[in-house]
């Protein structure tokens, strides 16, 4: 028993640095972002003693006296002043107008004559449930405001869901133009991948070998290098253009790029090889006769094609279509450098949030979203790829 201890630990340590390396760079950042995506804390945090007034309060009665000196108390108490502008960011967001209230109800608790003697004074606003509604909502910890507003919807005063207006409703515009851009390049590889994996499948020796080199050639350079060459390329100037007048197919040069035609052409190229190699391992098991034994049958070579080859080989072109789609619904740098201001997917939006406007959590909520989407397509390539009962 104390040898198999013994040799379980020194098992465990060999893979104890892999497993480091998963939690650090894997378990850890998605933990950080699904927690960012319903964390709130950025009223509770301030305003501690509003939490317990409000927690007695029936939603629907004016404020009480207690409730606002309950609230002047805490931000005359606040020395943070990013932490009140992240606070005021939150309450405006949930209630229009509380920035411009929130700005002029802080200067009058800074005056030097003194503070107000309530918030009422200070703002008519202050007497109206619906501000007070707000900062309610907003004590809570955690919060689904951001999974709801990753996906257009969002919570009326009642508390139930409904849809957001139309001049909020973004997000899902984007999601869908994110998957069908996808989907539009998982087509395009799989009608450039589908034969050139069949061709690549037929030869032998140093042929075979130089089509999938020629295959995998674009995954030894650098994704950025690779977008950077078709930005040339696809130039009113570039190469291509100029190719094509020359040979006198166009007269002017064909907007091929800072539109939705680039972004395909560059992300078809970029994953193509994930196409044909899925497919490629699926052709070079079909036994080679097959197809002349239905030749010897009488099928002309398309029936052949649609009634042999083509159902053996349905496997690979699912698991590289999955995977294609899978790896384009995430693509960031091709799109920004190529694409124009209508083809941007969410991968922009969620660095926008993350970097443009600080705003962690809705970040969050639509890598969430982009996290299930993946899982969901990722479960059904597991399931394609997972050997069939009794294959072998």
């Amino acid at each position: 028993m104390s040898a198999r201890r013994a040799r379980a630990g020194r098992s465990f340590l060999l893979i104890a640095p892999l497993v480091a390396f998963l939690v650090a760079f894997f378990v850890w950042p998605l933990f950080s972002m699904m927690s960012q995506s319903v964390s709130d804390t950025a009223v509770l945090r301030l305003l501690p003693q509003s939490a317990q007034v409000l927690a007695g309060w029936d939603r629907k009665s004016p404020p009480t006296p207690e409730m606002q000196a309950a609230l002047i108390a805490d931000l005359k108490a606040v020395d943070d002043q990013q932490a009140l502008g992240d606070m005021v960011r939150r309450l405006n967001s949930a209630r229009s107008g509380f920035r411009t209230l929130m700005s002029k109800t802080t200067a009058a608790l800074a005056d030097p004559a003194g503070p107000p003697a309530d918030l009422v004074s200070v703002d008519k606003r202050w007497n109206k449930p619906e501000f007070w509604l707000a900062i309610a909502d907003a004590l809570s910890p955690l919060t689904d405001r951001n999974l709801l507003a990753a996906v257009d919807l969002g919570r009326n005063a009642d508390g139930h869901i409904e849809q957001l207006p139309p001049d909020q409703s973004v997000n899902r515009v984007i999601l869908v133009r994110t998957f069908w851009i996808s989907a539009l390049v998982t087509f395009a590889c799989m009608c450039i991948g589908y034969p050139y994996a069949i061709i690549a499948a037929s030869l032998t020796g140093w042929k075979r070998d130089l089509m999938l080199a020629a295959v995998l050639l674009p995954l030894w350079t650098s994704l950025l290098v690779r977008t950077a060459a078709w930005f040339i390329l696809l130039q009113e100037k570039g190469l291509i253009n100029d190719l094509l007048q020359w040979l006198g197919l166009t007269s002017a040069p064909l907007p091929l790029i800072f539109n939705r035609t680039g972004v395909i052409i560059a992300m078809t190229h970029v994953l193509l090889p994930f196409m044909v190699l899925p497919i490629y391992s699926v052709l070079i098991t079909i036994p080679k006769n097959l197809m002349p034994a239905a030749a010897s049958l009488g099928a002309p070579p398309l029936r052949a094609f649609l009634r042999v080859l083509l159902p053996l080989s349905l496997r690979g072109v699912a698991s590289g279509g999955l995977l294609v789609f899978i790896s384009a619904i995430g693509y960031y740098i091709t799109p920004a450098l190529i694409g124009g201001p209508g083809d941007q997917m969410i991968s922009s939006i969620i660095a926008f949030y993350a970097t443009g406007s600080a705003n962690w959590g809705m970040a969050g909520a639509l890598g969430v979203v982009l996290l299930i989407a993946t899982l969901a397509l990722y479960t059904v390539y597991a399931r394609l790829s997972a050997d069939e009962p009794g294959r072998r």
